[in-house]
């Protein structure tokens, strides 16, 4: 135990840390182990020759690291030249090259929204949302999951105090495929509410981007919305397989951003070596449509083998594919044998889930063949019946 000023907070820490141990949500440290089914590497590109030779060949021209934040010495022709080529790829005007999504999401929330505004998002929301729209100067308001009725009604109680506030602005912050639960935002709906309160629609597409819509560039360009979302964030951390996420936007938001978003204006610049990377991967996206195609398929498959096996789960269209169970350590136990059966799976718990809806995040990647998910969907319902008792729980 820690001596001196520190005993305290030891003492205090070791009880917080014991309360999760018995609650079934203490975490742990793991590499990847065994067959990947859950990471974000959607389209398997973290691994491809042409991104790797790409980020070598950007760390021999630029360095290993950046030196400094944009606005210092940091800035490089390599992030100018990507954020150009990624504007292009979402239909925006311009965006900007974060070194994470969450610093992304900070930076939107924290910059745009004011003292005075309304941030109206969903309850589902990615951690980095929900800490982005808490540490905002604006109003927040959190409607029910994907109920485009309930932010319609939210909305028009809200109109009329946002008018009286002279010029408040009100935001709707929602991903468009939602990370733990895999199913995909009513944006349409959302942007004929925005449009009809003069309201701007900011999306995350951290699950969408490299999967959806005929370029790839997400559920915005599917759901035929480029003219209507004002801002979206744009993770290259998963379907692109690199690091990093974007905001793309028109030019006068993106600009704000550069002269105002402290998480972009105090952060050392990420390594420019990614930069090439993303380029090398937003490339094999628009030559090889081929790979979306696949992984789409392969998660239908894996939901179809799930439901014939008893195990149900939703009908969505996204890699995504939530096995809830509901108990923390049934969870865990479940995870845990199917690991030792080389099956990379993780129990994805409170808080990351709503209490009650601990499950297996089962995340399908374009690699995963028949015989892998026959042999999956074999162990799983093994181990699910041996962890009685379980049922399924809905999410």
């Amino acid at each position: 135990m820690t001596e001196g000023l520190a005993s305290g907070l030891a003492e205090r820490i070791d009880a917080r840390l014991q309360s999760l141990r018995q609650a079934g949500l203490l975490r742990t440290l793991r590499p990847p182990s065994g067959i990947d089914l859950s990471s974000n590497d959607y389209l398997g590109l973290a691994r491809d020759p042409r991104v790797v030779q790409a980020l070598i060949a950007g760390a021999a021209r630029d360095g290993c690291g950046s030196t400094g934040s944009r606005l210092l010495r940091g800035d490089r022709e390599a992030f100018v030249a990507t954020e150009r080529r990624f504007a292009a790829f979402k239909g925006t005007e311009r965006a900007l090259y974060f070194s994470s999504g969450y610093l992304a999401n900070l930076a939107v929330l924290t910059t745009l929204p004011e003292k005075g505004d309304v941030i109206f998002s969903d309850a589902r929301n990615h951690a980095s949302l929900i800490d982005a729209v808490r540490l905002s100067a604006a109003d927040r308001i959190v409607f029910p999951h994907n109920d485009a009725a309930a932010l319609g009604n939210a909305l028009s109680t809200w109109r009329s105090e946002v008018s009286r506030r002279g010029d408040a602005q009100i935001f709707v912050v929602v991903e468009s495929v939602f990370s733990m639960d895999g199913d995909r935002a009513p944006l349409s709906d959302y942007a004929a509410l925005c449009h009809a309160n003069g309201a701007a629609l900011v999306v995350d597409e951290a699950h969408a981007v490299g999967l959806l819509g005929a370029r790839g560039s997400g559920l915005i360009e599917e759901a035929g919305l480029d003219r209507d979302v004002c801002l979206s964030v744009n993770a290259a951390g998963k379907a692109l397989g690199v690091a990093g996420a974007f905001v793309a936007g028109p030019a006068w938001a993106i600009e704000y951003l550069v002269q105002r978003a402290r998480p972009f204006m105090f952060s050392t610049a990420p390594p420019p070596a990614l930069a090439a990377a993303i380029d090398a991967s937003l490339e094999i996206v628009a030559r090889e449509p081929e790979r979306r195609r696949l992984v789409l398929e392969r998660a239908a498959n894996v939901r179809r083998a799930l439901v014939a096996a008893g195990i149900p789960v939703r009908p969505d269209h996204s890699p995504i594919v939530p096995i809830v169970i509901g108990d923390n350590d049934r969870s865990t136990l479940v995870a845990e044998t199917l690991n030792a059966q080389g099956f990379d799976i993780r129990a994805i718990r409170p808080p990351t889930v709503p209490a009650g809806t601990a499950r297996l995040r089962l995340s399908v990647n374009a690699s995963l063949g028949a015989d892998v998910i026959e042999r999956f969907v074999t162990a799983l319902a093994t181990a699910l019946e041996a962890a009685t008792p379980w049922h399924a729980v809905s999410s």
